[in-house]
C-alpha cells in the first residue's frame, strides 16, 4: 500500500458527456490518479489499483477560456500524402485557432491511497516489495518519468510521499455525505478492438471516496 499527497492550482478531469466545452468532474478520477502514479514509476510487471481518495480542500470551480487548435493531423491524411507524394503535412496554428471555455477545479489537494497487482509481464526477479521501494525512493527524491499533471498538461501536479496518519487529516466535508454522481473509473482494454469506459457511483463520505467495494458499470 502506498499513499501520495497531490496538490495543484488548477485541474480538469473532463466529463465525456460534454463535447464542445470541457467541464471537470468534482474530484480526481481513479484513472487520472493511476496516471499520476505511473508518471513517477511504471513497470509492465505491475498495475496500480486506486483504493481511496481523501479530499483535503473543498470543491471549487472556476471558468477560463483558452485558444486551442481546432483540428489535428490524422494518420489517414499522412498515408495519403505519402502515397501521392504531394499535399500539406502541417497545421497553420494562427489560421486554425478556436476559443473554448473550460470549467475547471482550483486549489485541489488530495491524498491518494493505492496498491499494485503483479501482472503476467513480471520477471522472475520481480516482486511487490522491490517495486514498492523503487516507487518510494523516486517519490522521496522527486523523480518522475514525465511531468505529472492534473487532467491537462498545462496543470502540473505537486506530488510527494505521504507518511502521516490519515486518521488525523483535516478532511473537507467531514461529517457529510455527498453524491457526486457517476464518474469515469477506468478504461477496459481487455478487447483491443473494443475499448470501453467503466463508470462508478462516486459517494464522498466524510471526505473520502472508497473504491475498494464500489460497483463498476460498463
Amino acid at each position: 500500500m502506498i499513499r501520495v499527497e497531490v496538490k495543484g492550482d488548477f485541474a480538469c478531469f473532463s466529463r465525456p458527456e460534454f463535447k464542445a466545452e470541457r467541464v471537470s468532474y468534482d474530484i480526481i478520477t481513479p484513472s487520472a490518479a493511476r496516471g499520476l502514479l505511473e508518471s513517477i514509476f511504471w513497470h509492465p510487471g505491475m498495475r496500480y489499483v486506486i483504493d481511496r481518495i481523501y479530499l483535503l480542500s473543498e470543491i471549487a470551480f472556476t471558468n477560463i477560456k483558452r485558444n486551442e487548435v481546432a483540428s489535428k493531423l490524422s494518420a489517414s491524411n499522412v498515408q495519403k500524402v505519402m502515397n501521392s507524394g504531394k499535399g500539406a503535412l502541417y497545421l497553420a496554428t494562427p489560421l486554425d485557432i478556436q476559443q473554448r471555455a473550460t470549467m475547471l477545479l482550483k486549489n485541489v489537494h488530495y491524498i491518494i491511497e493505492a496498491h499494485f497487482d503483479m501482472t503476467e509481464n513480471a520477471n522472475a526477479t520481480d516482486n511487490s516489495g522491490k517495486f514498492q521501494e523503487m516507487l518510494k525512493r523516486r517519490l522521496r527524491k522527486g523523480q518522475n518519468y514525465h511531468q505529472p499533471y492534473l487532467g491537462c498538461r498545462e496543470f502540473p501536479a505537486q506530488i510527494r510521499l505521504f507518511e502521516g496518519n490519515v486518521n488525523k487529516l483535516n478532511l473537507a466535508y467531514n461529517g457529510e455525505e455527498k453524491d457526486l454522481g457517476f464518474m469515469l473509473y477506468d478504461m477496459d482494454y481487455s478487447d483491443e478492438n473494443n475499448i470501453t469506459p467503466m463508470f462508478f457511483r462516486a459517494i464522498l463520505r466524510n471526505g473520502v471516496i472508497d473504491l475498494t467495494d464500489c460497483e463498476v458499470h460498463r
